[in-house]
């Protein structure tokens, strides 16, 4: 399977870029009539180039004026090889410095420089500009191979040229192709019979015909209709490849530039991100609330920075918060390019090391942590900061939001879990957190049961609320259940050592209110009219006595001593039983029993299954024969 990899040209207006990569590639990317009347390039340009056997190329032609700086970052970022263009008649120029900035900020680590317009000059001022360029580029961070002199109207040091892309190509390390999808939008347009049709380098992961894909920001939904990959049609578009697709479902005013285009529903635009800021020596300091433009994939939006510290200074590294003008989409370790907001300027670059930070706190607390270059660490800080803020981290979120590959989650997980960090269910929380909780349950137990020793436990609902819910509260509530040290009955939890019973406290009322309810006979108590024994405790009382068999409740609020109940409901059965069937007015014969306290007496047998109701008269019912 061929290696392929992204070139994006760079270099200052006029110094040949276009002219080439049509040598090189045979295709003009000039697609503007004012392009071609000018003789610059004013946006975007793409070719396919194919540089050896097993290696193939999707160029990137970007303009060089200062102008158009904003479209050279669109195409500049997600490049995998740099082809910087000098020109031998005028060397490193403004926008060649500007352009290298841009490169190294958005981390490209290969690049070839072609010295072109070679035929204009002689030797000696070619070894000039030879040397001056690789002066320069011994600075930067980007692995250069050496500077080629070119001429794209003799066509002297093309295959040298070619040789070099292809060396620095093989370096380049391949795009995964079961990554999480995304295409960010660098054209948007109608085609009769088509719908509407979005182009863009696919950044990451593959989308084929068919295949369900959700339009961000917005989250408009549609189906690819058809896919172009080079003005090919193609069943598939993989990786790093120049992607058009035919969209269903979605209409043109749903998509721009800066859009992105995704498979997984686990990406979600944001108008926050969390970055570690770099700035050129020659920047004026970053303060609190400076505004910005941040340019991210082939979005441009406004920003205001927060930086963690007063400041950030020139020529240093800092984390900070994005507050953003509009929405983006953005993922773990994407790259960014800041400009100044006036002058225009570009004035540093940032990473994302959180493209979902939470509103609060509003500075990006432990962002160097979360921009940790090993994944589990990571995702320990991830897991930590969450559970600060009570949150909790999604397992679905990993390949975004800690931009970990989907094919290497699993093993992220195991290897957290040696490290302090346990999955329940769908999310990840950290062991300590787990322990902490579940000494917060012991305790909140043991308050309870000593608070409420009448109750068989602490309500689920009150449990989980005192807990603070979410996946701690559930690893707390798993742990001590398969302990043992906790129970679950019914609606309720309890400590295993739990018993219900009267404390010494209530014990004298506990025994007035039995004797009352005893006098009370057929006609049984309600919590009120025992308040003058038990003013504050009746209810709890009888409850607990309901629960422990000497008592029991009628319709919502009437309890009767076990016995005396059971006594009433066996006569009115003999009377159903020698009547065939009997009316109210009949059992209050035989039980000496008034509408107020029959009626609820007979709903209650009705319920337990004892009697039938017919009309107005009942019936004997299936929990009578037994």
């Amino acid at each position: 399977m061929d290696h392929h990899v992204v070139i994006g040209t760079a270099g200052h207006v006029d110094h040949g870029k276009t002219a080439l990569v049509k040598a090189l590639t045979g295709t003009d990317t000039d697609r503007w009539e004012e392009e071609k009347r000018r003789g610059i390039t004013i946006d975007l340009g793409f070719a396919a180039m194919r540089l050896a056997p097993d290696v193939t190329a999707s160029v990137v032609d970007v303009p060089g004026h200062e102008d158009f700086v904003r479209n050279m970052v669109a195409g500049a970022t997600g490049v995998d090889v740099a082809l910087l263009v000098v020109a031998a008649d005028e060397g490193v120029m403004p926008q060649t410095t500007e352009h290298l900035a841009i490169l190294e900020f958005l981390a490209v680590s290969s690049g070839v420089v072609a010295i072109s317009k070679a035929d204009l000059v002689d030797q000696e001022w070619l070894d000039l500009v030879r040397t001056d360029v690789a002066e320069r580029l011994a600075a930067t961070s980007i692995r250069w191979e050496p500077p080629v002199a070119v001429s794209s109207v003799t066509g002297a040091g093309l295959d040298h040229l070619r040789d070099a892309l292809t060396a620095a190509a093989r370096r380049s390390r391949a795009r995964m192709r079961d990554d999480v999808f995304r295409l960010p939008v660098d054209r948007v347009f109608t085609i009769a019979g088509a719908g509407t049709v979005v182009t863009g380098t696919t950044w990451s992961g593959a989308v084929s015909v068919g295949d369900e894909v959700i339009v961000l920001p917005g989250g408009s939904r549609a189906r690819v209709r058809s896919i172009e990959v080079h003005g090919e049609a193609r069943g598939r578009a993989e990786p790093g490849r120049r992607t058009a697709l035919a969209l269903a479902g979605v209409e043109r005013d749903a998509c721009e530039r800066g859009s992105v285009i995704v498979s997984d529903p686990s990406w979600r635009a944001t108008t926050a991100v969390d970055v570690i800021v770099s700035l050129l020596p020659s920047a004026r300091p970053l303060t609190q609330r400076t505004p910005v433009r941040l340019h991210l994939g082939t979005a441009e939006v406004m920003a205001r920075v927060t930086p963690l510290e007063n400041e950030i200074a020139p020529g240093t590294s800092a984390p900070a918060r994005l507050r953003l003008a509009g929405s983006i989409v953005s993922r773990w370790g994407d790259r960014g390019v800041l400009r100044s907001a006036s002058p225009v300027t570009t004035i540093g670059g940032c990473v994302v090391v959180d493209p979902w930070p939470p509103s609060r706190p509003r500075r990006p607390v432990g962002a160097a942590q979360r921009g940790a270059s090993d994944p589990v660490a990571r995702v320990r800080a991830f897991v930590e900061r969450s559970e600060l803020i009570g949150e909790s981290l999604k397992v679905a979120d990993l390949p975004v939001r800690l931009g970990v590959h989907p094919g290497a989650v699993g093993q992220t997980i195991a290897a957290a879990a040696r490290d302090g960090v346990t999955q329940v269910g769908e999310a990840l929380v950290s062991r300590s957190a787990g322990i902490a909780g579940v000494e917060l349950a012991r305790r909140a137990l043991e308050a309870y049961h000593r608070a409420h020793s009448l109750e068989p436990g602490m309500p689920l609902e009150l449990w989980r609320k005192e807990l603070g819910g979410g996946e701690v509260s559930r690893l707390v509530e798993t742990q001590l259940l398969a302990s043992g040290e906790a129970v679950v009955d019914g609606a309720y939890i309890r400590a295993e050592w739990h018993v219900p019973a009267v404390p010494p406290s209530l014990a004298a009322t506990a025994t007035k209110v039995m004797e009352e309810l005893s006098k009370a006979g057929k006609e049984g108590r309600t919590p009120a009219e025992l308040a003058a024994v038990a003013p504050a405790d009746a209810h709890s009382l009888l409850e607990f006595f309901v629960r422990d068999g000497r008592a029991a409740r009628v319709g919502r609020d009437r309890y009767y001593v076990r016995a005396e109940l059971e006594r009433i409901r066996d006569s009115i059965l003999a009377e159903i039983k020698r009547l065939g069937q009997a009316s109210p007015a009949d059992l209050r014969q035989v039980t000496g029993l008034s509408r107020k306290y029959l009626i609820p007496l007979l709903e209650w047998m009705d319920g337990a299954g004892f009697t039938v109701r017919v009309g107005d008269a009942r019936r004997l019912g299936p929990a009578a024969h037994h």
